[in-house]
C-alpha cells in the first residue's frame, strides 16, 4: 500500500522565524515604545532631548518593526518551498530505485544487494537481523565492479531465517585471509512511501528507510 508520511519540516528547513524569536523581537518592539513614551513624557521641558536622539531611535524601532515583518513574510515562503520540495517527491513512489545502502527485506526467498569493488578477490559475508544478531556468515569470490549478491535466506548453521530486515556487509580479504576492505553495497526496490517526520525526505521501501540522497538512479516500473 503506498503511504505518505504527514509533512513535518519537509526538506529539512529551519525556520528563522521561530516562535521564540518572534516572542523576542515583538517584546523588543514594545519595550522600545515603552521606554520612548516614558522619556517624551518625563524629559525636562527647559532642555528638551536633542532632535537627533529621538530620530536615531526612530531608526531603531523602525528596524525592529521592519524585521518582524520581514520575518513573516519570510515564514510563508519557507512554507510553501517546504510543500512544494514534498510534492516533488511523490514522483517516487511506484519507481525502482538504487540507493548507496546495507539493508534489504527477506520475504522468506532470502535478499539481493549491489556490491561496487575496485578489485577481484576473496571476501568475507556476514548478514545481520534487524536487532544486530549475526546470523550468516561465508565467503564468497568477488568480481571488479558492479555485481549483484544473492542471499537464499539461510542461516549458518542451514535453517531459513524469518522473513525481515536484514544488512549486509562485505568485506575483501587480504592475503592472511582477514577482512581488510570494506565494500561499498547498494540496495534497490519500489518506492512504496515518503516519510518527513524526521526533518529530510525518506523514501520507503516497504519496512526500509533510505534518505533521498543516498539514491543513484530510478526507473519507472
Amino acid at each position: 500500500m503506498v503511504t505518505t508520511s504527514a509533512v513535518g519540516s519537509a526538506g529539512g528547513t529551519t525556520g528563522v522565524d521561530t516562535p521564540s524569536t518572534l516572542t523576542g523581537l515583538s517584546n523588543n518592539y514594545e519595550l522600545f515604545l515603552s521606554i520612548l513614551t516614558t522619556q517624551i513624557k518625563n524629559q525636562d521641558p527647559l532642555e528638551p532631548m536633542d532632535a537627533s536622539q529621538y530620530t536615531d531611535q526612530l531608526v531603531q524601532y523602525s528596524s525592529v518593526e521592519q524585521q518582524i515583518k520581514t520575518n513573516d513574510q519570510l515564514s510563508d515562503v519557507l512554507k510553501v518551498m517546504a510543500a512544494s520540495t514534498a510534492s516533488s517527491y511523490v514522483s517516487y513512489i511506484g519507481t525502482k530505485i538504487v540507493a548507496y545502502g546495507d539493508t534489504a527485506e527477506n520475504s522468506g526467498n532470502g535478499a539481493e544487494w549491489t556490491y561496487n569493488s575496485p578489485d577481484s578477490g576473496k571476501a568475507k559475508v556476514e548478514i545481520r537481523n534487524s536487532l544486530g544478531a549475526k546470523v550468516y556468515a561465508g565467503e564468497i569470490d568477488l568480481s571488479q565492479g558492479r555485481h549483484s549478491y544473492a542471499w537464499d535466506g539461510r542461516t549458518t548453521a542451514g535453517s531459513l531465517a524469518p522473513a525481515g530486515t536484514y544488512s549486509v556487509s562485505i568485506a575483501r580479504l587480504d592475503d592472511k585471509g582477514n577482512p581488510a576492505v570494506a565494500v561499498p553495497t547498494e540496495t534497490t526496490g519500489e518506492v512504496t512511501g515518503l516519510d518527513f517526520s524526521s526533518g529530510g525526505p525518506v523514501l520507503k521501501i516497504g519496512p526500509i528507510s533510505i534518505p533521498a540522497s543516498n539514491v543513484i538512479s530510478v526507473n519507472r516500473l
